[in-house]
């Protein structure tokens, strides 16, 4: 085993025992009621409280095992580290079907190393289920390997999306959309980027585009896709980020992002 194998296995480790732990946090102290929460604010209340638990449990396992790593969470964690290795956290995934109690949610941890990513680990608690790659070593669901669909025919393709907050950003993706649903099977919309990711690994999705995302909500999952097979970029000839994130098996992933080009799905 190599130097960077054992570096990977070692990352990897504290990406599943970090990912497991919060997932479970969050699965287990999510009350029954939330969703009917007497006003709004108290149950957003609630899953901003969950979702600050869960990254500080996965930041002070980090900072416990690997202190010398830096640090980038979606709830503020930020920490420059010495080691070459940085860790990418979004402790909840999918806030707002946590809230309302619909199974797409999951807790997302990257890894990279001299700013690539080398580990994600996905742990999707309303499915119990765990997705995790390592690069070059293939994507695996609850250690099944994954492979993405073979591509089908745009015509055919199911494509997940998602969408901003922004009501400027949500009007335009709608404009988008409405030009993209006719040339493809269908649309999903999951609400979850990270098991968006996943699906196309898993090929229950074939394909998949977003625009707004950070680093944390595609880090780990773009990772999983890419070695299940799938090409994961942003416009052409660049990488993925909040511009544009793009995920499909080679053969769809073209005409694909080329319509996303066209039509603008870039920009607002």
């Amino acid at each position: 085993m190599t130097e960077h194998q054992k570096l990977y296995a070692e990352l990897l480790d504290v990406a599943v025992e970090a990912a497991s732990r919060a997932g479970a946090l969050l699965r287990d102290g999510r009350p029954a009621d939330l969703g009917v929460a007497a006003t709004k604010s108290s149950a957003v209340d609630v899953v901003t409280e969950m979702d600050l638990a869960a990254e500080k449990l996965i930041t002070g396992l980090i900072a416990e095992r690997r202190p010398e790593d830096g640090l980038l969470g979606e709830e503020g964690a930020s920490r420059e580290g010495t080691s070459g290795v940085r860790w990418i956290i979004d402790p909840l995934d999918g806030t707002v079907n946590y809230l309302y109690g619909l199974p797409a949610w999951a807790v997302s941890i990257a890894a990279e190393l001299d700013g690539e990513v080398v580990v994600g680990v996905v742990e999707v608690p309303p499915r119990g289920e765990r997705v995790h790659a390592v690069r070059g070593e293939g994507a695996y669901l609850d250690g099944r390997a994954l492979t993405v669909r073979t591509a089908p025919p745009m015509d055919r393709a199911l494509i997940g999306t998602g969408f901003g907050y922004l009501q400027q950003r949500r009007a335009r993706q709608a404009e988008v959309l409405a030009s993209l649903l006719p040339q493809v099977r269908d649309i999903r919309r999951g609400g979850s980027a990270a098991v968006d990711l996943c699906d196309v690994a898993a090929g229950r999705l074939d394909g998949y585009y977003e625009r707004g995302l950070n680093p944390w909500d595609y880090s780990a999952g773009a990772l999983i896709a890419a070695e299940a097979g799938a090409v994961v970029s942003g416009r052409p000839g660049l990488p993925p980020s909040p511009e544009l994130t793009v995920a499909a098996p080679p053969g769809l992933f073209e005409p694909l992002q080329a319509s996303l080009e066209h039509l603008g799905a870039w920009h607002d």
